[in-house]
């Protein structure tokens, strides 16, 4: 059996500290935090983005709300609506999914999470902002990203990536990102919520107040679901002193006898 050390590491990710929440915020998505906060700009005027950043909610267990189970806590919901419309043959596949998620699920065998789920797993990730391109340095297995604002078009495809292809551009002071040729392999959550390789990713990060993102998207795939639909959900800046990305290694082994939380 391989073995890995994910369960300690999730747990030191979920035990870090963050940012305390105030009145004018809640997990997952509720309201946000006071728009007359101010915003801090780059030189040429766009809200600036950079910095490190975490989730505070527990979507990467399951987008829709749910009670708590065997090792599993409850969560609120991200889906707005707290519904996922799926085909009909596509639910049934859902399912299964479900059932075979110790083997099946890509977070098991340590690939690439795709976009979204990586933006909202129990790691933290830094977002680098320059005029032609934002990177996203993700903590969970070493992940890179680049979101390029110069103007550029997607490759031709279809091409089967990971992390899909992403190009931005501005929305007055909201980063929109247009998210790509995709991999089928990935999931949007440990509950097997899934895509094809058809998806369409648009996300919208907004800058509330310099420690806060209100962060949407937008979840398109003809081949799954009856109609588009969107998760929303807040980033906390991570603002202890001399905070970092740290190493993360990823060693996949058969969940069966772990789960819900292999080595937990």
């Amino acid at each position: 059996m391989k073995l890995r050390f994910f369960g300690l590491l999730y747990l030191a990710a979920l035990l870090s500290p963050l940012p305390s929440l105030t009145s004018a915020q809640t997990v997952g998505g509720g309201t946000q935090p006071p728009e007359t906060a101010s915003i801090p700009r780059t030189m040429d005027g766009k809200p600036d983005l950079s910095g490190i950043w975490q989730v505070l909610n527990r979507a990467n267990d399951n987008i829709l709300a749910h009670t708590a189970s065997e090792g599993v806590p409850a969560g609120l919901g991200v889906v707005v609506g707290d519904e996922i419309p799926y085909r009909p043959e596509a639910l049934l596949r859902k399912e299964d999914n479900f059932a075979n998620r110790g083997t099946r699920d890509t977070e098991a065998n340590c690939y690439l999470p795709g976009v979204p789920r990586i933006t909202y797993m129990p790691f933290p990730f830094q977002i680098i902002q320059l005029p032609d391109v934002t990177t996203f340095l993700y903590e969970y297995v070493h992940a890179t990203r680049y979101v390029y604002t110069n103007g550029s078009e997607h490759p031709d495809g279809p091409i089967n990536w990971w992390m899909g292809d992403s190009r931005g551009h501005w929305d007055g002071d909201t980063l929109v990102v247009d998210v790509v040729h995709f991999t089928d392999q990935t999931w949007l959550d440990r509950a097997g919520n899934f895509h094809s390789e058809n998806l369409h990713v648009v996300e919208r990060y907004t800058l509330v107040d310099a420690d806060h993102i209100s962060y949407e998207v937008t979840i398109e795939d003809p081949d799954v679901f009856t109609r588009p639909w969107t998760m929303r959900m807040t980033l906390y800046r991570r603002t202890e002193p001399n905070f970092q990305l740290l190493e993360y290694d990823c060693y996949a082994f058969e969940w069966e006898q772990y789960y819900p939380y292999p080595g937990l």
